[in-house]
């Protein structure tokens, strides 16, 4: 987007190229971005005291979001510029980076020397003591004497948790040749511990962690000060709007995918954590099936080495450097999952494989039915635009088209974990179940509302049609979804509603013009919401999502993984709905499969794991403080463990049988000469994970019956009794 350029000319800077000072290339960087925020922005905001008095509070939670380092008195003296951030982005003048640093600097050094204090010493852990970690409960600490003692239990608390790892390490090593995919080696006999050296070794650990954190924090350059204000002022507009300097901006969202070789995840910080915020579909991490969306990532080691390297307060792009890897390697993760108990994951890293993310279908049955169920999943809307347009729309049809051949009595399309992708194919594939129409709505900041549909009359498939969705179902996602909702298409079945991501966001590049490069430099980029969906019938899919026809227990519901959860995020609204003709094909009653879904959720003990899992963990979500009591801590994690492997759903009832895999999917692969060997051993492989997922699978069984339900009332057949 060239959308930049006359901006350049609308400030009068002096300069002369050769004159060219840091203070005149922060002046243009910061006018730049107010302007651009203030005309291409969907809020169309003005940055004055008001956005500056918002931004004020967004930037201290970026200086210190553990509020484990600033003192009450620190935060009055900064708030001298709670209304000043605006004018500082004009002049060039960032007075508040100079002072955050000086206070930031000041304290560091004051808690560098109670480590040294500390870690000279034994720590009690026999001691009834307590730290709260969530941040939105603590309070900044009144003196030092405050701090230090805060500072002394972080320490503690950290040191204990390591002491126990090594301890659980020691006892259950990681399998170096996990699931066989590397080749066994003799291993080397280590020498085991004592456990006074374990201590040792865990207090030398989180020692040199913390020693290492300090310093990073205080070599800080200049353009981390300036992303943190330039980013305090950009998210007030809203979560997904912001500025990227000029090292972020190949790799703006961390995605640890594509050419890059690594375990196929998208990290984020969250607080003083490493959170995993998406599974990248056909990466290392998607087919290992461990790693999972909301788990911290705690503690990173190779494979060879004993070293193990601490991601707790460590920003996300420098941990995403422990993670990566070539291909072939060894990682071992140490996470923490939502119920609170702590899991080692091996995972070989490996480039993305994209032909393992294609759509694919397969033909289930029941062993207490006869009906043949169609099953299409759809990991992403992949669309290659530039190679041999290959993209997840044709090969969605090629599935539907298989699976009418195969005589499936009804169709299910598996949108869950979809995060989206290209638009143009939630516009096609909506068009391949419906005759023609609108699609979706867009509106720009503007105002202006653009309309998508689908102009193709021709209906790929025309028989009954369940939409699976759940939390993570995203914008793309969303909006098919929508569709198929509002003409009355398909029955929507999963979570009460979809992510709630309505917005559509543009990359801006600020070195285009004759200004920039004038100057020298990278000036970096700006990601800024430009544009907002919304459906056919006028609401937005902002916040709300897409609304569940039926809804199932959601394991995830005590998660904050939403775009509601998020500050700053767009609100819901309406806009006017636009005409459409609706499906005219059988309808079923909604009330009766809802109820009769219920009632078999009910009875399903599956179901009732996974509730108990949801109350589970919502009751440790609200208890944020944590022991630093030896005895308290391990008789936690033993319950903790022990309700989870309780709660665990196993293969105890297989009643889904899958078949019409091979056919499906072999004939979309490319086999490169000389691997075929390999490649008939990874699908085999693939396959079986296919089929055990598929067969493990409780929310799709539900469906099954679901589909059973409305195949029955199409055609005035007797229901089956709910067992």
């Amino acid at each position: 987007m060239k959308i930049i350029v006359f901006l350049l000319f609308v400030y009068s800077i002096p300069f002369q190229a050769h004159s060219f000072t840091q203070e005149k290339r922060d002046k243009l960087l910061g006018n730049l971005i107010k302007k651009a925020l203030e005309t291409y922005h969907y809020r169309s905001l003005v940055i004055d005291d008001s956005i500056s008095d918002i931004a004020f509070k967004e930037y201290l939670d970026r200086l210190d979001p553990g509020k484990q380092i600033l003192l009450q008195e620190d935060v009055k003296r900064l708030e001298k510029f709670k209304k000043k951030m605006d004018d500082e982005m004009l002049t060039g003048n960032f007075s508040i980076i100079l002072e955050g640093s000086k206070i930031m600097d000041q304290r560091l050094k004051q808690i560098e020397k109670w480590r040294g204090e500390f870690f000279g010493k034994k720590f009690n852990f026999d001691l009834d003591e307590e730290l709260e970690l969530d941040p939105d409960k603590r309070e900044f600490k009144k003196d030092l004497s405050a701090l230090k003692d805060l500072w002394r239990r972080i320490f503690k608390q950290a040191t204990l948790s390591r002491y126990l790892a090594l301890t659980d390490e020691q006892e259950t090593p990681v399998k170096e040749d996990m699931k066989k995919k590397v080749k066994k080696k003799k291993k080397k006999v280590e020498k085991k511990l004592s456990d006074k050296e374990l201590r040792e070794k865990a207090k030398k650990s989180i020692s040199d962690k913390y020693k290492k954190f300090f310093q990073r924090l205080m070599d800080e350059t200049h353009d981390d000060h300036l992303e943190r204000f330039f980013n305090a002022i950009a998210n007030v507009y809203d979560p997904h709007t912001n500025y990227l300097p000029p090292r972020r901006k190949e790799d703006f969202d961390i995605d640890i995918s594509g050419s890059l070789e690594g375990i196929g995840a998208v990290l984020q910080e969250d607080g003083p954590h490493i959170k995993v915020v998406s599974i990248v579909p056909g990466g290392a991490a998607w087919r290992q099936k461990d790693l999972e969306v909301d788990d911290i990532i705690l503690r990173v080691k190779q494979g060879k080495s004993n070293e193990e390297v601490d991601l707790v307060d460590m920003k996300v792009d420098d941990a995403v450097r422990y993670i990566r890897g070539p291909k072939g390697t060894t990682v071992i993760l140490t996470v923490r999952k939502l119920d609170g108990t702590r899991k080692v994951i091996p995972i070989i890293r490996d480039v993305v494989e994209i032909s393992a993310s294609f759509a694919k279908s397969s033909v289930i049955t029941h062993k207490e039915s006869n009906l043949r169920l169609g099953y299409i999943t759809v990991p992403k809307f992949y669309r290659d635009f530039d190679g041999d347009g290959r993209n997840c729309t044709d090969d969605v049809r090629r599935e539907l088209e298989r699976l009418k051949k195969n005589k499936v009595d009804g169709v299910v399309l598996d949108l869950r974990n979809n995060g989206g992708g290209a638009l143009e194919d939630a516009r096609q594939m909506s068009g391949l179940f419906i005759k023609k129409g609108p699609i979706v709505q867009i509106r720009d900041h503007r105002g202006k509302v653009d309309i998508l549909e689908d102009d193709d009359p021709t209906v790929t498939y025309n028989g009954p049609l369940i939409v699976m969705v759940n939390r993570f179902s995203a914008s793309a996602s969303e909006i098919l979804a929508a569709a198929l909702q509002d003409y009355g298409r398909a029955i929507i079945v999963g979570n009460d509603f979809t992510h709630g991501k309505g917005t559509v966001q543009a990359v801006l590049n600020l070195n285009q013009g004759p200004i920039p490069k004038l100057f020298g430099g990278d000036m970096g980029a700006l990601k800024v919401t430009i544009q907002k969906f919304y459906r056919i019938i006028g609401s937005s899919t902002q916040i709300k999502g897409v609304s569940s026809d039926v809804m199932l227990p959601d394991r995830f519901a005590n998660s904050k993984s939403r775009e509601a959860d998020l500050d700053n995020s767009l609100p819901w609204d309406r806009i006017p709905p636009r005409p459409f003709s609706p499906w005219a094909g059988k309808r079923v009653d909604i009330k009766t499969l809802r109820d009769r879904s219920s009632k078999r959720v009910q009875k399903d003990n599956r179901f009732a794991k996974i509730l108990q899992m949801t109350e589970y963990i919502k009751k440790r979500n609200e208890d944020t403080t944590v022991s630093l009591n030896i005895k308290k801590v391990i008789a936690e994690d033993k319950e903790n463990k022990k309700i989870s492997e309780k709660l665990k759903i196993t293969e105890e009832e297989k009643k889904i049988q899958v078949s019409h895999f091979e056919e499906s999917i072999k004939g979309l692969e490319k086999i490169n000469p000389g691997e075929e060997k390999q490649w008939e051993k990874d699908f085999a492989q693939r396959k079986e994970e296919w089929v055990k997922n598929i067969r493990l699978d409780v929310e799709l069984e539900e469906a099954f019956h679901i589909m059973e339900d409305i195949y029955n009332l199409q055609n005035n057949k007797k229901l089956s009794a709910i067992k």
